[in-house]
């Protein structure tokens, strides 16, 4: 399990800074800690939108250091959600 730490109003993650988080309805929290790229991303429907991966911490049902995609979260509104940044460091199962 990693580990969450607060320094003022910033949340960290393994000492990485979370810049955004998202959460879902269902308990899952992805915290983006590193932008990776932008791209056009297709997600079967013939439109593509824009869209940015992000390198991260996920909590679902694993808990995992990994790469996500912004629109693909996005996608499931309003199931998710953006955290606000004054709530980061409430954020999260810890």
């Amino acid at each position: 399990m990693a580990k969450f730490e607060t320094d003022g109003k910033d949340l960290y993650i393994d000492g990485r800074k979370v810049l955004r988080a998202w959460e879902s309805w269902n308990g899952w929290y992805w915290f983006a800690v590193e932008k990776v790229r932008e791209q056009m991303s297709d997600f079967g429907d013939g439109r593509p939108v824009r869209d940015t991966i992000w390198f991260g911490y996920v909590q679902g049902l694993e808990e995992e250091w990994g790469y996500f995609s912004q629109a693909e979260i996005e996608r499931l509104k309003p199931r998710t959600w953006e955290i606000k940044k004054e709530d980061l460091v409430y954020a999260g199962r810890k």
